[in-house]
């Protein structure tokens, strides 16, 4: 599989769940690691495990429902790696309230919109220019397997709008080393999964890194189930 040390990487929603789980493996695998959660103590005790075990790591915040917090993300991370980010793992994302059917409320939409794919795209809008400029870099977008749920539309419709934007930017990454792929990481016991789910959160591993150790030829568009993986 692919040698990613050294790469640049960001994790967003780094604090628990997929996320602390996809960031403590990018940092074995060499990466030089930014971490974002809502607030930095969110990260502080992962921040502290992987620099005192050596990693090169460094950590943001930002509520991902302003825009006015991710422009700032997205100016400090370009600050953080030299305008240089070559991994993008868009893991953050909310999750509303089981709802009784044709319930969910105007802004249970918008949150889930902005938080699971208006950012997410965002993001990719931001670092896929200089992705594309040096011809590397491996982007994550964490979707969901949830269907016939109609209790759950507003969360399961912000992850359809962010899968159409994977599809739509496929011509767009033809032929290039910039691929950009999909993570269904399962039905896990997480704060956002709840206590019922069947699958413990260390499932996602080692799942959760194949869309990133891709080689160029395995191109993008792929959704992966990260619990095809569990041995």
């Amino acid at each position: 599989m692919l040698n990613i040390e050294n790469k640049w990487a960001l994790v967003t929603g780094a604090s628990r769940g997929i996320g602390l789980r996809v960031a403590k493996e990018l940092a074995k695998q060499g990466c030089k690691l930014i971490i974002h959660s809502r607030q930095l103590a969110g990260t502080r005790d992962l921040l502290n495990e992987l620099t005192t075990a050596g990693h090169e790591v460094y950590a943001v915040a930002a509520e991902l429902n302003s825009i006015s917090q991710v422009e700032h993300l997205i100016t400090e991370v370009k600050a953080l790696s030299n305008n240089h980010l070559d991994i993008l793992y868009n893991n953050a994302a909310i999750m509303t309230k089981y709802q009784p059917l044709f319930a969910p409320t105007a802004e249970e939409y918008l949150d889930s919109f902005m938080v699971n794919s208006i950012t997410p795209a965002k993001l990719c809008d931001a670092f896929l220019p200089g992705m594309l400029t040096r011809n590397w870099g491996r982007i994550v977008n964490v979707s969901s397997g949830i269907s016939n749920q109609p209790e759950l539309m507003a969360y399961s419709c912000s992850k359809a709008a962010l899968e159409r934007y994977v599809r739509d930017m496929m011509p767009t990454l033809l032929g290039t080393n910039v691929l950009m792929n999909l993570l269904d990481p399962g039905w896990l016991k997480t704060d956002l999964g709840g206590t019922f789910a069947p699958n413990d959160v260390d499932s996602v591993m080692p799942g959760a890194l194949i869309p990133i150790l891709l080689e160029k030829e395995q191109g993008s568009g792929i959704l992966f189930c990260a619990q095809d993986y569990v041995g």
